[in-house]
């Protein structure tokens, strides 16, 4: 794969040109490596600071470079090689856009930061030995480094008047206090480090604390220093800022105004089903009523533990029915572990892929708001997203096939709209099969496209400057402003209130990705018919399912096209 010779001269492959990225990427980001399962021992955190951000942008100029020369004239006549060059060529130019932007100097929001990533590594590291604890330690000690880097780099940000926004560092603070929190005096690290053996213990507390410390001190300047300084930052984009974003995280320069509109059709349709729902689960009810009721009153969970097992039990039995009659799943697929989030992370479930040899599995990973009483009516449909057959089929399948793709189009060549709409989809396909004809479970559905049809309308309109259309029941005619989304977004979503507040911002300090679920969706149903179109009566479900999730990466301007051609 690497190489091929022409007149004795070796040529570089564009999958060998993606997977030496991926080389190069992991030894700047170690963080990177652990996701892949790589250099688990290393102690090293990435560079955060701004000479950091220069050198993974430097990689990625020098690698478009590379791709460019290697290229033959008239193109790859190589079907993969071809796929794999498009992604590389348009992932590192979007992702370059985004740097040259200066978006990494406000990097600060309620998720998926350097600050979160630098926590949640640890999450996802062996812990079975006594060596694998002392590599945690030694990591940890790291934390204090990372994080001064990481201050630098936003200081730079207000240097160059590239702030955050007002709200993303109020949920951050809220974050970092409750990170901070708690009967441990290392916070959550402490906690972390718990479980260590007696001979490394010593050194892990004392390494926890220096890491607290460090949070502490980054929560008193983003409080005391930073925040004051954002107070006239809008905390939302405007258009240019927003379709540089959109193709960052949909591989495709999107129709803005088309989908806003879409987005208010579908809020139609989905309100329509969500009512007739609701009448079942309580007789007279508005879907509101009805979820309150759920969520108050419906069948619930009494323990965090209760609900994993809950959870790792609806997983195993997903496999177990789908396993040969939708999808033909290798061995190593079939194990996906269900988790609890740790405390302090946004109020969204997420999912962890596997590494690349699969000794660390998938894992789904839900935030418990309320630990006495967690509500079951809107888990089912959730779990089918991040769990299977959503997130963990595509991704491991992918991973499964990395050695017949690349390793970058399987993994760090991942389009966010490519992959949260397939877990949209996998959520649609197991109510089309008929395991959502509970009321309840199916009003949880509802909900769920309801929430992911109300991501585009508020992302949109907000980041853009839209209006709420002229028949809109709500504030027709007005612009669509922060102020008046938290009030219109509780009208139709049955969220728990803290979790309809943290979307909210969510929306705000990640702008653009929100929207791939709905829009990602349309297009893995628009590839599903026009294959099912082309085939006819000898289309095979199952089939062009595992087609679809063995190809890869795709971004959004490129999936309909090769969907509807398996």
């Amino acid at each position: 794969m690497d190489e091929t010779t022409t007149d004795s001269t070796p040529v570089r492959t564009a999958r060998g040109i993606a997977d030496a990225y991926v080389d190069a990427l992991v030894e700047l980001d170690p963080l990177i490596a652990v996701g892949l399962g790589r250099n688990l021992d290393d102690d090293r955190l990435p560079d955060l600071s701004p000479a950091g951000l220069e050198a993974t942008a430097a990689l990625a100029r020098a690698t478009l470079a590379e791709l460019d020369a290697a290229e033959p004239t008239g193109g790859y006549p190589d079907e993969p090689e071809r796929r794999c060059a498009r992604l590389l060529r348009e992932r590192l130019t979007a992702e370059l856009a985004v740097h040259d932007a200066g978006e990494p100097f406000r990097a600060l929001r309620n998720l998926n930061s350097p600050l979160h990533f630098v926590r949640d590594v640890f999450t996802l590291l062996p812990t079975d030995t006594e060596a694998h604890w002392q590599a945690i330690g030694r990591r940890l000690n790291r934390v204090p480094v990372a994080l001064a880097q990481y201050r630098s780099t936003l200081a730079e940000g207000v240097d160059r008047g590239l702030l955050a926004g007002p709200r993303q560092v109020d949920a951050v603070v809220q974050q970092l206090d409750e990170w901070i929190a708690g009967d441990n005096p290392a916070g959550w690290f402490g906690d972390f480090v718990a479980p260590a053996p007696e001979p490394v213990r010593a050194e892990l507390d004392s390494a926890a604390i220096s890491a607290t410390a460090a949070l502490a001190e980054l929560r008193e300047w983003l409080r005391d220093s930073y925040g004051p300084k954002t107070i006239d930052t809008p905390d939302t984009v405007g258009r240019e800022r927003y379709l540089r974003w959109v193709r960052y995280w949909s591989g495709a320069d999107l129709d803005l105004d088309e989908a806003y509109s879409w987005a208010w059709e579908q809020l139609r349709e989905v309100d329509a089903q969500m009512r007739a729902e609701a009448d079942k689960v309580l007789p007279g009810s508005t879907p509101i009523q009805a979820m309150e009721w759920l969520e108050q009153q419906g069948p619930a969970l009494d323990s965090p533990e209760d609900a994993r097992r809950y959870l790792q039990d609806l997983m195993d039995r997903a496999i177990n029915d789908l396993q040969g009659t939708h999808f033909d799943l290798a061995e190593p697929l079939r194990k996906v572990e269900s988790m609890i989030a740790p405390p302090g992370s946004a109020a969204a479930p997420y999912y962890t892929e596997p590494s690349l040899d699969f000794t660390r599995p998938g894992r789904t990973w839900l935030p418990v708001l309320d630990p006495a009483r967690i509500p079951v009516w809107s888990l089912i449909s959730t779990w089918y997203h991040e769990g299977v057959p959503g997130h963990h089929l595509q991704l491991a399948q992918w991973i499964y096939q990395a050695d017949q793709l690349s390793v970058y189009q399987v993994s760090l060549g991942g389009v966010s709209a490519n992959l949260e709409g397939w877990a949209l989809y996998a959520e649609r396909l197991m109510d089309e099969l008929g395991y959502l004809t509970d009321p309840g479970h199916r009003l949880g559905y509802l909900n769920a496209q309801m929430l992911r049809v109300l991501r585009v309308i508020l992302d949109i309109g907000l980041h853009v400057g839209l209006d709420y259309p002229s028949d809109s029941p709500y504030r027709p005619g007005e612009r669509l402003a922060p102020d008046n989304a938290r009030e219109f977004f509780a009208l139709y979503c049955g969220l728990p209130p803290e979790h309809l507040d943290s979307e909210l911002v969510r929306y705000l300090g990640w702008p653009g990705q929100a929207i791939g679920y709905k829009l990602g969706e349309r297009a893995w149903l628009r590839g599903r018919a026009a294959a099912a179109a082309a085939h006819g009566e000898a289309f095979d479900l199952k089939a062009w399912h595992m087609a679809a999730l063995s190809q890869g990466s795709l971004g959004l301007d490129d999936l309909v096209a090769e969907l509807s051609a398996l």
